[in-house]
């Protein structure tokens, strides 16, 4: 069990059956939120959701600015979790626990929400759930369906890209992960090279409509391998090299709409990969379960994170989970980028199985999901602040 959690006697917080109520509050990047979301078996119910974000803050910088960031965290998590607690119309002695960020992000801002829930959670007497942001990313599907463990999981994101297969709460295998850049941060930074401003990635989008993606022909990575890793930092400098050339609104449409086909063609190919080789560690369970089974009876690919709103790349995945006799399941919209409902569910589920965070949990810049794999097999060089992925 990780050192980050206790198991404490789930008599004092009731049996698993019993409905959990969480405040879950997230501010690891430029999103200030706070969510109430009530955890009913395998059902979760979001009774607020509010989210403060800064693009306003950072826009002129082309990127998030940590010290910016940090600083409005503290101008409104009071407000923004008062919001919360009003829109869920909730009191405090109603919860059944609080859960906040610890990391991975931008530390100063995960300090900000960390250090807020531990106040709320000592004020009330609420137990304190230190929340693995990723890990939120990773139950975020569930708060649109009723989803059963386990699933293959896409994690894509500005700052994360891998594979997992998720077996349930705290226990996920890394299968894959991005080897340099993540292709939410290769969204960003080619489309600041076409001067499309910040955030990049819905602003490439919305230009790669008018695109024809077969005119530029872009590197693909990794060919050589059969694992299941990425690499975009290729795609990058080879699309920052284009955008200098680009002339006319139609040359950056071409490419805008050539670099999300790559990026999705490369998220395909690896997830396709990685349905391959869990089908068959699988089939032993699946032909124990019918072939008209609901979701998460039957195999199930999920894709969460932000890039998960990308409708192309939706719609790329979809087929590929088609293809391979996978259900297919990405969270709501609202539920992909950045958001405290994700905190709240996972804090919750951790609370159900009677798992809680001592009050002097630090908070984590780096944070893996399979923390054992990170460190036997580090995607990047561990460094001063730990495994990456």
């Amino acid at each position: 069990m990780s050192a980050e959690y206790n198991s404490v006697d789930k008599s004092a917080i009731g049996p698993d059956v019993r409905p959990l109520t969480v405040l879950g509050l997230e501010t690891s990047c430029d999103e200030t939120a706070a969510s109430v979301v009530r955890l009913n078996g395998g059902r979760a119910e979001v009774l607020s959701s509010v989210v403060h974000s800064q693009i306003d803050d950072h826009a002129a910088y082309g990127g998030v600015v940590p010290e910016i960031a940090a600083r409005s965290h503290v101008e409104m998590i009071a407000e923004v979790t008062r919001r919360a607690m009003a829109e869920a119309d909730m009191a405090y002695d109603a919860l059944d626990g609080i859960a906040a960020t610890a990391g991975p992000g931008l530390v100063g801002g995960v300090m900000v929400g960390l250090s807020f829930g531990k106040a709320a959670a000592l004020a009330r007497g609420l137990p304190l759930v230190a929340v693995n942001h990723l890990e939120g990313h990773a139950v975020s599907a569930r708060l649109g369906a009723e989803v059963a463990y386990p699933f293959l999981l896409l994690l894509v994101s500005g700052g994360h890209c891998q594979l997992l297969e998720v077996r349930g709460i705290g226990d996920m295998s890394r299968i894959g992960a991005t080897i340099d850049d993540a292709a939410g941060e290769a969204f960003d930074k080619i489309a600041k090279a076409l001067g499309l401003g910040y955030p990049g990635g819905p602003a490439l989008e919305k230009l790669a409509v008018s695109g024809d993606p077969t005119r530029y022909d872009l590197p693909r990575a990794l060919l050589g391998r059969k694992d299941c890793d990425f690499s975009f930092s290729g795609l990058k400098t080879a699309a920052f090299r284009i955008a200098q050339t680009c002339e006319t609104e139609q040359d950056k449409a071409d490419l805008a709409a050539a670099v999300q086909a790559a990026i999705a063609r490369q998220l395909s190919e690896r997830s396709e990969r990685a349905m391959k080789d869990y089908a068959e560690t699988s089939d032993a369970l699946m032909q124990a379960r019918s072939a008209s089974a609901p979701i998460g009876q039957k195999r199930l690919f999920v894709v969460a994170g932000g890039v998960a709103a990308n409708k192309t790349i939706r719609a790329t995945l979809q087929a590929a989970a088609a293809k391979h006799g996978f259900d297919f399941l990405a969270p709501p919209m609202a539920y992909c980028t950045d958001n405290a409902a994700m905190i709240a569910l996972a804090g919750a589920e951790r609370l159900a199985l009677g798992l809680t965070s001592d009050i002097d949990v630090v908070a984590r810049p780096r944070w893996p999901l399979d923390e054992a794999r990170a460190l036997a097999d580090p995607s990047h060089r561990p460094g001063r602040k730990g495994a990456k992925a």
